[in-house]
């Protein structure tokens, strides 16, 4: 691989590391990235996986030295965010996962409008967060993940804000737990079946690293008012690329 491209790749991965710790949709900068530098599909989401779960890894170490992680609640989403991931990937071989993204559209949208007539929690009023609900939303968005995968950090974010009465930023710092333990059992599948690249995923990795915790504290300075328009951006852009898939 060129060197100029594996440099140009790793500076996208520390965008989309940046992008992905505030409110998701690293995979929409970095994936395309990787195609047009050459890597067949099944390489390029390896590849996407092995690089985009250091970003993942440090926006939640970021947010847990920040005190902005539910420590309890993770004990059970973290382990649960393996096990839906791993789940979500036997999926694949009974349904194809390009039905759903009609699907995925309406919940992306549905999801945006959520957060704009729904008045989160203010920051230190998050109550107990539902740990049932946690639970289920763990399990279910990161077989999701495993499954699909478009919009998981939007709809974990919107996920903990509208059922589990959390502010922006502790749903955004909860979902990191989620979205890095899917991120690992992904990786772990991929790299078993040989589809990651790493003399590429692990110079993007250093450019997630930074990201990610770069993404982490933009996200604790600039508060709610930051994330809500970065969801908002995300599922947007979501909403388009999928579009543009089906047509």
């Amino acid at each position: 691989m060129d060197p100029l491209v594996v440099v140009l790749l790793t500076v996208t991965a520390l965008l989309a590391g940046t992008v992905d710790a505030i409110a998701g949709g690293g995979g929409l900068i970095t994936l395309p990235a990787l195609l047009t530098a050459g890597l067949p599909p099944h390489l390029a989401l390896g590849t996407n996986k092995g690089q985009s779960v250091w970003g993942s890894g440090a926006a939640l170490v970021a947010f847990w030295r920040a005190g902005r992680v539910d420590r309890r609640q993770a004990l059970f989403t973290f382990p649960l965010g393996l096990i839906g991931s791993l789940f979500g990937a036997e999926l694949v071989l009974l349904i194809a996962p390009a039905s759903l993204r009609p699907i995925v559209i309406a919940m992306l949208i549905g999801a945006a409008v959520l957060l704009v007539i729904r008045k989160p929690q203010r920051e230190g009023e998050d109550g107990d967060g539902r740990p049932w609900i946690a639970a289920v939303l763990a399990f279910t968005i990161a077989c999701y993940d495993g499954f699909f995968g478009p919009g998981t950090g939007t709809f974990l974010i919107v996920g903990f804000v509208a059922l589990c009465g959390r502010s922006m930023l502790r749903a955004t710092a909860d979902a990191k737990v989620v979205n890095f333990a899917s991120n690992l059992a992904a990786v772990a599948v991929f790299a078993h079946q040989g589809s990651v690249m790493w003399e590429l995923a692990l110079p993007m990795a250093a450019g997630q690293l930074v990201g990610g915790v770069i993404g982490a504290r933009l996200a604790i300075k600039g508060g709610a008012a930051l994330i809500r328009l970065m969801v908002l951006i995300v599922s947007g852009a979501l909403v388009i690329k999928l579009g543009y898939d089906l047509v």
